[in-house]
C-alpha cells in the first residue's frame, strides 16, 4: 500500500494588499526590540504564512547585520521587496518604522513639558532601572543565537575589552571582526559554524545588469537622504542646530552596525558629552521611550532630535524646531536603510555564494554581543550611580549608588527573566515602583 502524500504545496504569493495588512499589524505589535521585532516576522511571516523559507529569512538576517542601520526594520524591508519588489519594500519598511515613530514624537513633547515635575523624575528613576534589565535581557537573547563556538564567545570577549577598558572606536572594532571572520572562514570555517552555501539558481543576472540597477538605485537614494539638509542649508543656515542634527545622525546612519543596542553607547558619548544635547540620564530615559514603542529601538536618536532642536530653536519656536528636530532625525536615520537594502538586495544570491562573506557576518554577529554588554555597562554606571567616573582609577563612587534604582532592578530582571512578563508590563511595574520608593 502507497503511503499518503504528507508534503505540503507552498501557498500562493501574497497580494499587495495581503502584505499591507500584515506589515500593518506587524508595525503595530513590533514591541520587544530586534529579538522580539525578529521574532515576530518569524512566526507571522515564516511560520504562519510561510512567505519566506527559513533559509532566505537567515541569510536575509545575516546581510542586515552586515549593514549599517536597525537590522529589524531592513529585514523587514528586504521582504517587502522579495515579494513585491520596491514598492513591497517601501510598505514593508514604512508600516514598520511610522507607528512607533508618531508614539515616540508624542512621548518626546510629553516628556519636555513635564520635566521639572517630582512625580515625573520619580517615574522615570523605575523605567530607567527597568531598561538595564532589557538590555541584559536583549544581551542574552543576541548571544544564544550568535554564539555557537568557543572562537565566537572569545570574539564577543575581545570587542568587549576594546571597547570598555580600551576606548576603541566602534566602527574599528566591526572592521576588524569581519576582517578576522573572512581569515578564520576561509582557514578554519568550522570555528564560526559556517554552513555550505545554497546551490545557484539557473537564470541568476549577471554582475553587469546587478551594477547599473544599483547605480540607479543608490544615485536616486543618495538624493532622496540629501534632500531635507539641502533644504535646512539654504533656509536656517548650516550654523542652525538643524544642520548638527542631521549632519550626525546621518553619519551615524553609516556606523550603525549591529543595531540600536550596539551604537547607543556611541550616539550617548556623542550626544551628551560632545553636543551636550542632553544628559546621561535623559539618554536612559530615551531609551525606556523607546522600549515602549512599537518599531526600532533606533527611534531614541527621534528623542534625542526632538530635545537638541527644542533646547536651541534658534528663530523657531521650541514647539517648530522640536517638531523639525524629530522628522529630520527620523529622515536621515532611515532613509538610508532603503538605500542599503534596495541597492544590496538585488545581489542577495550572489553574496549566498560568497563564503568569506558570510564569515565576516558571522564574526560581525558574534563581536556585535560585545558591544551590547559594553552597553549594558555604560547603562549600569549611568542609572546606578549619581557619580558614575568619581571613584578611584575612573570607577564609580560606590557611596553614590542610588539603592532605589537598583532595587528597581533586580525587581524587573525578576520579572523578565523568573515570571517571564512583557516589557511594556515590566515598565509599567517599574514606574510604579519608582513612583513609590520616591515617597521615602
Amino acid at each position: 500500500m502507497q503511503a499518503p502524500d504528507t508534503s505540503v504545496a507552498p501557498p500562493p504569493a501574497p497580494t499587495f494588499p495581503d502584505l499591507l495588512r500584515v506589515f500593518t499589524r506587524i508595525g503595530f505589535l513590533s514591541f520587544g526590540g530586534p529579538a522580539g521585532q525578529i521574532a515576530l516576522m518569524q512566526h507571522e511571516l515564516v511560520d504562519e504564512r510561510r512567505w519566506i523559507d527559513q533559509g532566505a529569512f537567515l541569510r536575509a538576517l545575516n546581510l542586515c547585520h552586515l549593514l549599517p542601520g536597525p537590522e529589524a526594520q531592513q529585514l523587514a524591508t528586504w521582504i517587502g521587496w522579495r515579494l513585491h519588489g520596491v514598492r513591497g519594500g517601501l510598505a514593508a519598511g514604512l508600516l514598520f518604522v511610522i507607528p512607533g515613530a508618531i508614539v515616540m514624537l508624542g512621548l518626546s513633547l510629553f516628556y519636555v513639558l513635564a520635566a521639572g515635575l517630582g512625580w515625573f523624575a520619580a517615574l522615570f528613576l523605575g523605567i530607567k532601572a527597568a531598561v538595564l534589565a532589557i538590555v541584559v535581557q536583549a544581551l542574552i537573547r543576541v548571544g544564544r543565537r550568535a554564539l555557537g563556538t568557543s572562537f565566537k564567545l572569545g570574539l564577543a570577549a575581545a570587542a568587549f575589552a576594546a571597547l570598555a577598558l580600551g576606548d576603541a572606536p566602534f566602527p574599528l572594532v566591526i572592521l576588524l571582526a569581519a576582517l578576522l571572520g573572512a581569515v578564520v572562514g576561509k582557514h578554519r570555517p568550522e570555528w564560526l559554524g559556517a554552513q555550505a552555501p545554497p546551490p545557484v539558481r539557473d537564470g541568476m543576472p549577471s554582475r553587469r545588469q546587478l551594477a547599473g540597477g544599483t547605480l540607479v538605485t543608490v544615485l536616486v537614494w543618495l538624493a532622496i537622504w540629501a534632500l531635507p539638509m539641502a533644504l535646512v542649508a539654504a533656509a536656517l543656515g548650516r550654523e542652525s542646530v538643524l544642520w548638527d542634527i542631521g549632519a550626525f545622525f546621518s553619519k551615524l546612519a553609516v556606523v550603525t552596525f549591529g543595531g540600536a543596542y550596539a551604537v547607543l553607547a556611541y550616539m550617548a558619548q556623542q550626544s551628551v558629552e560632545h553636543f551636550h544635547w542632553l544628559a546621561a540620564g535623559e539618554m536612559a530615559d530615551g531609551l525606556g521611550l523607546a522600549e515602549t514603542t512599537p518599531g526600532p529601538l533606533i527611534m531614541v536618536t527621534q528623542f534625542v532630535g526632538f530635545l537638541a532642536a527644542w533646547r536651541d530653536p534658534g528663530v523657531l519656536s521650541p514647539l517648530a524646531a522640536g517638531l523639525l528636530g524629530a522628522g529630520l532625525t527620523t529622515w536621515v536615520t532611515f532613509a538610508p536603510c532603503f538605500l542599503w537594502i534596495f541597492a544590496c538586495a538585488p545581489w542577495m544570491e550572489r553574496l549566498e555564494q560568497a563564503r568569506r562573506m558570510q564569515a565576516a557576518l558571522a564574526a560581525i554577529t558574534a563581536a556585535v554581543v560585545g558591544v551590547i554588554a559594553n552597553l549594558a555597562m555604560w547603562f549600569a554606571v549611568h542609572v546606578l550611580f549619581a557619580r558614575p567616573e568619581a571613584g578611584l582609577f575612573g570607577l564609580p563612587d560606590w557611596a553614590s549608588l542610588d539603592w532605589r534604582a537598583a532595587l528597581i532592578g533586580v525587581l524587573a530582571a525578576l520579572l523578565l527573566f523568573r515570571l517571564r512578563r512583557g516589557v511594556l508590563e515590566v515598565l509599567a511595574v517599574a514606574a510604579g515602583a519608582g513612583l513609590a520608593l520616591s515617597l521615602l
